[in-house]
């Protein structure tokens, strides 16, 4: 069940400047004046559900137990695409059916997914263009007030995934790439400790540093004061990833990076 608490957090590429996210807030208070709403950020790149799911799978686990997250980062809104909610055994999730909550469902236990079908859990609406604030916040707002998630749909089995594409050997380099841009600039790969490991297992050596397009950067350092200011730099951050960086700068401007960009370990 939920928890009293009624904790409820949004991850939306909707930006600060619209009534989209206050329209989320009023419907779910109209239904639960006692929830708690926490913004994890409104600033997901439009359309980005691979940026959406690598930022959830970073920081939902610190949340209670019990916390009910909401993730609208849904670019077939209107489709025939579903609407679906996740229960796990700390969690729940309610989000567009298009992979943004592959990561993190990946690392739950006891997950159950059902696709939203009570309208009793929808506003009313002339469009179709506003799930955000039509579905997923009375969603969400009814499962803070005990409604168990049974009540919702069926469960279902083929809710989408993002296409898998891990780290992979080719010519005695670790080919990876980047998923995740900071607010910084720092870029951050698909490639991590456990993959290092796998390259020295296979390459029988150590890594001399990385490679993106013309760019080499030597070594991996083990925090941002250690590199030279203005050149990339490559190090291992807290959440277990290489990440490429400039110290005191920029590195997606300083070295032209993209989402999606291969990274070599060399």
């Amino acid at each position: 069940m939920p928890s009293p608490i009624s904790l409820v957090t949004l991850v939306t590429d909707f930006g600060d400047v619209d009534y989209f996210v206050p329209s989320m807030k009023g419907v779910m208070l109209g239904i639960n004046s006692q929830i708690r709403l926490v913004d994890l950020t409104h600033r997901i790149p439009a359309h980005g559900v691979e940026q959406a799911a690598f930022f959830l799978k970073s920081c939902y686990q610190y949340f209670p137990e019990g916390t009910v997250h909401v993730v609208v980062v849904d670019p077939g809104v209107g489709s025939s695409r579903r609407a679906i909610l996740a229960s796990t055994s700390r969690h729940f999730f309610l989000a567009p059916d298009n992979g943004v909550l592959s990561y993190v469902l990946q690392e739950e236990t006891s997950v159950q997914v059902r696709a939203i079908e009570n309208k009793q859990y929808r506003l009313d609406s002339v469009g179709a263009t506003f799930d955000g604030r039509d579905l997923f916040a009375p969603s969400a707002a009814w499962l803070t007030k005990g409604q168990v998630p049974g009540s919702y749909g069926r469960l279902i089995h083929d809710y989408v995934t993002l296409p898998p594409d891990p780290p992979r050997m080719q010519q005695q380099a670790l080919h990876g790439r980047i998923v995740y841009i900071d607010h910084f600039g720092n870029a951050m790969t698909n490639m991590t400790l456990a993959d290092i490991e796998t390259f020295r297992s296979v390459t029988k050596k150590e890594y001399s540093g990385l490679k993106i397009g013309e760019v080499v950067i030597k070594g991996i350092k083990t925090h941002y004061g250690e590199g030279a200011m203005g050149l990339p730099e490559a190090l291992i951050n807290s959440n277990g990833h290489i990440e490429i960086f400039v110290k005191q700068g920029r590195a997606v401007d300083r070295c032209a990076l993209h989402i999606g960009q291969t990274v070599e370990l060399i």
